[in-house]
């Protein structure tokens, strides 16, 4: 009997689907809050050649399932059909209604989708499941960055049967069992995402900007507390996203010339290397010369002598030249490539790249050297400037940026991904100078509208041109505004990175992307209890840098024969 069965037998295969790990945020309980879940939807769909009444069930269908009355009857016309799809992702109305009517050859399927119930927030952070040659798998964001890990391992059941696809109890029986894909927590807040969110949503409208982008890291661990773009969309409907290029995070796929708020990093070169002081000064003349450009400070001005401090409070673009000297242009290219320029961070994101500061390769080329000072003529991603920000307030250390926080696995365990130190850029010394110059420039300078009331918040802003897509110099009547600065000063809980591009209406960073940022860290001090420091109107630093300490006149080097402007002379200042 056995040898029977034997010549009629035949191996089954039978795939068990691993399930999707699905992604949370945290919330105020650090709780986890879903935006990428799994949901089983349902298919409807006909048997044409099992309807008693095809024809005639079509202005039943069509009124349940909101289908064309001609596209219903081109599929169900066919009396010999044996299936046609009618619609994917049924309501449970639309579900309960095909149930309720019992036609005669139309079912229903379970079919698995991606929902995503918070809709566009962190939308391209998140990324969504689509369809690529018939196989569902992630696409941009999260979803792709991690999709091998997401997707799982599909398990199967192996068990040999006779011609008729019966199982012989005697045979032996394979199972190989599924391995789910593990859940990612990341670091981002739901709370704080969401009211992120709604300020760049604000922020868009007011100025009705291009595009807009707001970090929020922690600068001590490098976790992104927040990442918000606009314009977004909701992935529930990708498809319906006319432009394809709304799916990409210009948070790490975006480099831009920063402008000045670059002008930190220089001044806290200038500090670790020695060559600099908070009230050291030097001679502005307002103009410098070199290669036959000319680089004038934003104002038009000849300050005078002022003080490093005063260069970063006016936001003085041959100060910052100045420093660039003394410190030398080999020096200054190996700190920038220290506080992570030129190179990816290496966040769990797909498409990001490391911005470009080519023109720091040849020592030779002092002009290149001279507008990098102020940040021009090097591209860098928001994701880099926060991270190196948050350098400046964590005591000189550059910390990877976080942004999924562990790992939760079918079993119950969980792995949990610890902060990663990058490198020791600058002493403790020069980044707490630092950190009390952007004080000053919160306090003085053009940063006054980002300030918190009864919170020590420092910052830079900076207004830069665009530099015009496969050509030399830059748009004209077109910028972006930046600001960068963290709080509180004596023990920095956040670091905020805001950039506006091209906002109508306003011409510096000072009346956009500042006080964007200080409504920003009012939330973020408030919604996270952390209590305000007594902080008189002017601080002991402002007093103490008007005061000239040592007097020295920057070198001007003089033109050549062809004295024309450069292109790129002037980061917009402030």
């Amino acid at each position: 009997m056995y040898t029977d069965m034997a010549e009629n037998q035949h191996d089954s295969v039978t795939e068990i689907s691993a399930k999707r790990g699905e992604i949370f945020l945290q919330d105020e309980n650090n709780q986890p809050y879903p935006v990428a879940v799994n949901r089983e939807l349902q298919m409807a769909y006909a048997v044409p050649r099992e309807m008693k009444d095809a024809l005639g069930s079509v202005e039943r269908l069509s009124s349940i399932l909101g289908l064309d009355r001609e596209l219903l009857k081109n599929k169900l016309d066919d009396p010999n059909d044996m299936f046609e799809i009618l619609k994917h992702k049924l309501s449970e109305q639309e579900a309960q209604d095909i149930r309720d009517a019992k036609i005669d050859g139309i079912y229903l399927k379970g079919e698995n989708f991606r929902y995503y119930p918070a809709g566009e927030l962190a939308a391209q952070t998140i990324g969504f499941v689509g369809s690529n040659g018939g196989l569902q798998k992630g696409m941009y964001g999260l979803e792709s960055f991690w999709e091998q890990a997401l997707r799982g391992e599909a398990g199967s059941i192996k068990q040999e049967g006779d011609a008729r696809g019966r199982w012989i109890p005697v045979s032996d029986r394979d199972v190989q069992a599924a391995k789910h894909g593990p859940d990612l927590v990341l670091t981002i807040n739901h709370t704080v995402q969401f009211e992120v969110e709604k300020i760049v949503k604000e922020t868009m409208e007011k100025f009705s900007a291009d595009s807009a982008t707001v970090i929020v890291m922690e600068p001590k661990t490098g976790k992104v507390l927040a990442m918000a773009n606009q314009p977004s969309f909701n992935p529930n409907e990708y498809s319906q996203t006319e432009d394809i290029g709304h799916f990409v995070n210009p948070a790490v796929s975006e480099p831009y010339e920063s402008g000045s708020v670059f002008k930190a990093f220089t001044e806290a070169i200038g500090l670790d290397d020695g060559k600099i002081t908070p009230t050291m000064t030097y001679v502005d003349t307002g103009v410098v010369k070199e290669a036959g450009y000319e680089i004038r400070n934003s104002d038009l001005k000849a300050n005078g002598v002022q003080t490093m401090t005063q260069v970063l409070e006016e936001s003085l673009n041959t100060g910052v030249i100045y420093i660039e000297k003394l410190v030398g242009n080999r020096n200054f290219a190996e700190y920038v490539k220290r506080f992570g320029f030129g190179e990816k961070t290496g966040i769990d994101l797909p498409s990001e790249v490391g911005g470009n500061i080519k023109n720091l390769n040849n020592l030779k080329s002092d002009i290149n050297f001279f507008t990098a000072s102020f940040g021009q003529g090097i591209s860098v991603t928001p994701i880099q400037l926060t991270a190196a920000y948050s350098a400046l307030a964590n005591k000189g250390v550059l910390m990877k940026p976080q942004i999924v926080d562990k790992l939760v696995f079918s079993d119950g365990h969980e792995e949990m991904i610890p902060p990663q130190e990058v490198r020791q850029v600058i002493s403790e010394a020069a980044a707490e100078q630092t950190s009390q110059m952007l004080r000053a420039v919160v306090v003085n300078g053009h940063g006054k509208r980002a300030d918190v009331p009864g919170y020590l918040v420092g910052g830079k802003t900076g207004t830069a041109q665009i530099a015009k897509a496969g050509a030399r110099g830059y748009e004209e009547g077109i910028n972006v505004g930046s600001f960068a600065g963290y709080a509180p000063i004596n023990d920095p809980q956040f670091v905020v990175l805001v950039k506006i591009v091209n906002p109508k209406g306003v011409e510096w960073a000072e009346s956009s992307a500042a006080p964007t940022f200080g409504k920003v860290m009012k939330f973020l001090l408030e919604y996270h209890k952390v209590k305000p420091t007594e902080d008189p109107k002017t601080s002991p630093l402002a007093k103490m840098v008007s005061v000239p300490v040592e007097v020295e006149t920057a070198t001007v080097v003089h033109a050549q024969e062809d004295d024309k402007k450069d292109d790129k002379k002037d980061d917009k200042k402030k």
